[in-house]
C-alpha cells in the first residue's frame, strides 16, 4: 500500500492533483480539502490510499489520516465503491459524517449524490459501532479558508470527475457561484455536491 506521498506539485484540479516525486508525476484523486492545503510548483504531502482494480490502479488523496481511515471504512459497507467514498468524504468532514453514522443522521448521509436513504440506512447499522459514542451536538464545520475564486468550468470539471453528466455539472457549478461568488474550489465543490445530494 502507498502509505503517503510526498514531492513537488505540478498539477492542482479541483477533484485531482500531479505530484512529482522521484521524477514521476502522480495523479492522486483527492477530496477538496485536502487539494485546499497545496500549492502548485511547492512541496506537497498527502495520506493516501492506493485502489487496484483489474484495469487499473487508482491512487486516492485525504488530508488527514482519519479522513483516509474513513475512506477504507465506509466501503465495508456493500454497494459503496471508492469513487462513492470519495464523494461522501468530500461531501461531509470526517467529524461531520462520524457524527451521522454515530447519530443515525440518515437525512444528512443522503446529502452526499449517490447516496439513497436506503444505502444511508444501512451504512448507520453497519457503521455506527465502529465510529464509537459521540456527542449529541453536531461538530461546528470551518470554512476551508481557501482563497482562490474558482471559475464554474473549474468546478463543473471536477463534478464530472466523481461521475455526473456534464450538463448536470455545469448547472449546478453555474448556479453555486452565481450566488456565492465569494466562494473557494473547495467549499464550492462541497456545496454543489450537497445540492446535488437534495435532488
Amino acid at each position: 500500500m502507498i502509505a503517503s506521498i510526498r514531492g513537488t506539485v505540478t498539477e492542482i484540479g479541483l477533484d485531482r492533483c500531479v505530484v512529482e516525486t522521484g521524477g514521476v508525476g502522480v495523479l492522486v484523486h483527492a477530496t477538496p480539502a485536502a487539494l485546499a492545503g497545496l500549492r502548485r510548483g511547492a512541496e506537497g504531502m498527502l495520506h493516501t490510499e492506493l485502489v487496484v482494480r483489474e484495469d487499473s490502479l487508482t491512487l486516492y488523496g485525504f488530508d488527514s489520516v482519519d479522513a483516509r481511515t474513513l475512506f477504507l471504512t465506509v466501503q465495508t459497507v456493500s454497494g459503496v465503491g471508492p469513487r462513492l467514498a470519495l464523494a461522501i468524504i468530500a461531501t461531509l468532514e470526517p467529524p461531520d459524517l462520524i457524527h451521522a453514522l454515530g447519530t443515525g443522521d440518515v437525512k444528512a448521509l443522503t446529502r452526499v449524490p449517490g447516496v439513497g436513504k436506503r444505502t444511508a440506512e444501512r451504512m448507520v447499522l453497519e457503521l455506527k459501532d465502529k465510529v464509537g459514542p459521540v456527542s449529541a451536538d453536531g461538530p461546528a464545520t470551518g470554512s476551508s479558508g481557501a482563497t482562490a475564486v474558482p471559475a464554474a468550468t473549474e468546478v463543473a470539471e471536477a463534478l464530472e470527475g466523481l461521475g455526473f453528466s456534464a450538463a448536470e455539472a455545469e448547472k449546478t457549478a453555474t448556479a453555486v457561484l452565481a450566488a456565492q461568488p465569494e466562494l473557494g474550489p473547495a467549499e464550492a465543490l462541497r456545496l454543489a455536491l450537497r445540492s446535488l445530494g437534495k435532488r
